[in-house]
């Protein structure tokens, strides 16, 4: 069960606290619907316009050579909204077996037209497929969405599908400034921990696969 950063090459994003904290909780009530405010509203309630850029593509081949995935393999992506890492990874790796699913009718009916016909709407905690049923399954920045006993469940699920062969990304935070600055950011987290306390929760989950962690540090990208 390894630390590995796998989204090394996702650019970091600009981020305006002060005005997300004007109006937070109603920010984070129309972020929650995981609707059109959540990926094309505006960046206070979410994304501020989810809108597919090439971005995951040195990812997606990343992904292709650390897992050394071949033409027929199955891979799936939960959480996967519009479909954007699954449209990479099939170009990727021509012939490879790419599945998303997600929670949002949105996000889903949005999606990139490579995608389409690959993606189901479902939750993280209780996937849709057999045992071992994929050669690597991507879980990034989804699970903490979910309550605790929830996300463990989701944890669970991730390892059953392709064990020892998952990647999950979760937020985290080092230092109790990381933890402020994370606590007037966030919109839809409900489990989020120090990197310690998650190898806790994967160990007690029975996970074996890989994990990295999403940490918001200042930056010049941040502005209060």
């Amino acid at each position: 069960m390894p630390e590995v950063n796998l989204l090394w090459r996702y650019p970091s994003a600009k981020r305006n606290i002060g005005a997300r904290l004007a109006i937070k909780e109603e920010n984070r009530a129309a972020a929650l619907k995981f609707d059109r405010e959540y990926f094309d509203g505006t960046r206070e309630q979410g994304y501020g316009g989810y809108r597919y850029d090439g971005r995951w593509q040195k990812i997606a081949r990343d992904m292709v050579e650390y897992w050394d995935l071949k033409p027929g393999m199955k891979v799936l992506d939960v959480g996967c909204a519009k479909g954007f890492l699954v449209k990479d990874l099939l170009a990727a790796c021509p012939g490879l077996q790419v599945y998303g699913v997600d929670i949002s009718h949105y996000g889903l009916t949005h999606a990139e037209a490579e995608a389409k016909g690959r993606l189901v709407r479902a939750s993280c905690e209780a996937l849709p497929f057999p045992d071992r049923s994929f050669d690597a399954v991507i879980g990034i920045n989804v699970i903490h969405n979910l309550p605790h006993e929830q996300c463990l469940k989701a944890i669970r699920e991730i390892e059953r599908l392709a064990p020892g062969r998952g990647y999950i990304q979760v937020d985290a935070y080092r230092s109790e400034d990381e933890r402020a600055l994370f606590l007037e950011w966030m919109l839809t987290c409900k489990c989020f921990d120090t990197p310690e306390g998650w190898r806790r929760r994967f160990a007690k989950a029975g996970y074996t696969g890989d994990y990295y962690w999403t940490i918001l540090e200042i930056d010049e990208n941040i502005v209060r």
